[in-house]
């Protein structure tokens, strides 16, 4: 997947163009940039703004969206008009995802849009967004209302969301019990997601929660999803910032959880291998990744949803959470117990043609057969187990696929197993090429 960020450079890598590759390189995705302006600015103070020349800024974009597949485009800091009017003419015929950060104030205290910009912004950027995303100053401004109750941020939303903007999300709406939520206002719908709040001073949580909005919208997520998504990310990077310079902290994502940033890589991966659709089975695949030493399926990382066939594609459905998946996650920790080195699985569409190429692999291969299931198993519902302890039982080193061809009301299935979701996806390739 290849993510656009554009908008203006932070030196201190806090904010801005850097902190949106940061996060686009932790979801997976390949981090564009398209640079409208240069800050001179650190965790303590905000120093010089320089505007790049509109003949720069427009050879930056044709040189971006002529060479590259651009999936979703998140634009920050644009600063002037001339600027804002050169990205209009460029972006306006696009049919891609883009999400747009209002961003009109540094948490340094610099001002990151001209005050006679702000009509041109709702006249030409507002239109171009997707999903816009600012804070409660930030909708302020741009409606020229203040927000005080409940009516008026539905009011507010709805003010923007006639500038031209698809849907409108305003963040950090301080709620009762040390919450806090973002307003939601869709084409024909409005609620609210809550989260607890975080009483810290930082810099760059608003940079994270829009690049993370770009990357679900990209990844075919509805706008719930994506708000959920994105204030998660942000929640996390504001729990998790550190202090780099002598000023206040920046926000830090780095700490999250490992298994979940390589698993969501490899779905990434595996969704882009060519004709992939067709290995997806009648129930759908799921992806999975366990911590060490798993005791049961919700030490289990896997989709709450499927990865889904649609037409000739195939499309992530649901979000990675421990417990997401049910039969996947027993295969692999029926497999983890006998060989604790495989912590990885997936699960593909059984053909004769997908068995021949198995079978002239160097893998190693075992199967089960259904029809062969005593009926107390049956009755308990535990048939994954039962096979994978059948399969496996004589086996002295791992396997790498493990088959069966269905029974009365079972899909024939394949499940390929491996040390780590990358090392999973390479016998995938070998064996879908």
């Amino acid at each position: 997947m290849n993510l656009l960020s554009i908008g203006g450079s932070d030196p201190s890598s806090g904010a801005g163009i850097q902190s949106d590759v940061k996060s686009f390189s932790e979801f997976g995705a390949y981090g564009l940039t398209v640079i409208t302006a240069i800050t001179g600015q650190n965790t303590s103070s905000f120093g010089m703004i320089e505007a790049v020349s509109k003949r720069i800024l427009k050879n930056q974009l044709e040189s971006v969206l002529t060479d590259f597949k651009i999936d979703g485009i998140k634009i920050g800091m644009v600063f002037n008009s001339e600027i804002i009017k050169t990205l209009y003419q460029q972006l306006k015929k696009l049919k891609i995802p883009i999400v747009v950060d209002p961003v009109i104030k540094s948490t340094t205290g610099g001002a990151l849009i001209e005050k006679k910009a702000i009509k041109d912004f709702q006249k030409y950027i507002i239109p171009l967004a997707t999903v816009i995303t600012p804070n409660k100053f930030e909708a302020e401004i741009l409606s020229k209302l203040k927000i005080n109750s409940e009516t008026t941020i539905e009011k507010i939303a709805k003010k923007i969301q006639k500038m031209g903007a698809q849907n409108v999300v305003i963040t950090g709406i301080e709620g009762k019990n040390n919450k806090i939520a973002d307003f939601v206002l869709e084409k024909s719908t409005k609620y609210q997601i809550s989260g607890d709040k975080i009483t810290s001073t930082n810099h760059g949580s608003g940079c994270n929660y829009s690049a993370a909005m770009i990357f679900a919208i990209s990844n075919k997520k509805t706008i719930r999803e994506s708000v959920k998504f994105a204030k998660e990310f942000a929640q996390n990077s504001i729990k998790n910032s550190i202090k780099v310079g002598n000023g206040i902290k920046i926000t830090n994502s780095q700490k999250k959880d490992m298994i979940n940033s390589e698993l969501s890589q490899s779905i990434n991966e595996f969704v882009k291998i060519k004709n992939i659709y067709k290995n997806i089975p009648e129930c759908q695949t799921n992806f999975v990744y366990s911590k060490p030493k798993p005791k049961s399926t919700k030490d289990i990382l896997g989709l709450s949803g499927r990865i889904v066939k649609a037409g000739n594609e195939v499309i992530v459905a649901g979000n990675l959470t421990y417990g997401g998946s049910k039969h996947v996650a027993t295969a692999l920790l029926v497999v983890n117990k006998k060989f604790p080195e495989i912590y990885s699985a997936i699960n593909l569409k059984y053909q004769n043609s997908t068995i021949s190429k198995i079978k002239k692999s160097k893998f190693t291969i075992s199967s089960y057969d259904r029809t062969l299931e005593p009926n107390d198993v049956k009755n308990q519902g535990s048939t994954v187990a039962w096979g994978i302890k059948n399969a496996i039982k004589k086996f002295k080193t791992p396997p790498d696929v493990i088959f069966h061809k269905g029974g009365f009301g079972k899909e024939p299935m394949i499940i390929i197993f491996g040390e780590t979701p990358k090392n999973t996806i390479k016998k995938v390739l070998k064996i879908t090429g």
